[in-house]
């Protein structure tokens, strides 16, 4: 792991951000790059060429004063941190901000709420998630000195998955962390007897082609009424330090998250999300 993406907009949200990035950047010895979108309207870039160059200006300006105090933390000192101020308003570019750095990963903030489709959904941190060919990590709340040794991730074994699955073991297993692989067995959803399941698990990892062999007791079956109680309770059971899945990119994460699943696992929990795109 070399660089750490982490766009801000200088709230607090950013900044839980950065801090769990700083943690990561510290134990791998890797460099962090704090990108800010200025996002200039049409109504700016449109005047005369005298005015829009003043205004670029002075928003350019504005953006290095804000990076001066935001990266001010204790908790920076001993990692390199490079800043860059883009005019993009479009957060699906920085999908194009993070190839181009070659970026190991994008961490980002949002706020929590009660109803995931009308705050999440939709939001930058959406957008993000949607368009991103390299893993996020969704930070909710402040994390302080973060360090992760257990994840939960959650599949259904469906060949879709193999990409997104690989990319994660392979990410999880650079940054040396334990990985639930759990598969929810749900009433509405065909239930499956322990066999089906087991079977459709080992056709999955045949296909996926690891090159070290995935032992079974990292297989875990969970039998719930609904897909977020049962994936929030095994998380507290086990003490995941950060929960993962795999996201289609026309959809994002309201392929994932339907429901009451914003409730408990984005927004009534203290665990940060690690998404790939299938």
């Amino acid at each position: 792991m070399k660089k750490i993406l982490v766009p801000v907009d200088f709230s607090e949200h950013s900044k839980n951000a950065l801090q769990v990035a700083a943690a990561f950047a510290k134990a791998h010895q890797a460099e962090i790059l704090v990108v800010h979108m200025m996002g200039l309207s049409d109504a700016v870039l449109t005047r005369d060429e005298d005015q829009e160059i003043a205004e670029a200006v002075f928003h350019m300006k504005l953006a290095k004063k804000q990076f001066r105090q935001f990266l001010d933390e204790d908790f920076l000192k001993g990692i390199r941190v490079s800043e860059m101020v883009q005019n993009y308003t479009v957060f699906e570019e920085l999908n194009e901000i993070a190839k181009e750095q070659d970026a190991d990963f994008i961490v980002m903030g949002s706020h929590g709420t009660t109803n995931l489709r009308e705050e999440f959904v939709g939001s930058n941190t959406e957008r993000v998630v949607r368009t991103a060919e390299v893993p996020v990590l969704v930070v909710k709340n402040s994390l302080g000195d973060f360090a992760i040794k257990q994840v939960l991730f959650a599949c259904d074994f469906k060949t879709e998955n193999v990409k997104p699955y690989r990319e994660a073991m392979a990410f999880f297993e650079e940054l040396g962390v334990q990985v639930h692989l759990v598969y929810v067995n749900l009433p509405a959803d065909r239930f499956r007897s322990s066999k089906e399941i087991e079977e459709r698990m080992d056709d999955f990892l045949k296909l996926a082609e690891f090159s070290k062999p995935t032992f079974r007791k990292e297989l875990v079956i969970i039998n719930g009424y609904t897909m977020e109680s049962a994936l929030y309770d095994y998380a507290v059971k086990v003490g995941a330090d950060a929960l993962a899945i795999s996201t289609h990119g026309r959809k994002g994460l309201a392929h994932f998250f339907k429901g009451s699943i914003a409730e408990h696992l984005v927004n009534h929990t203290q665990l940060p999300v690690f998404t790939f795109k299938m």
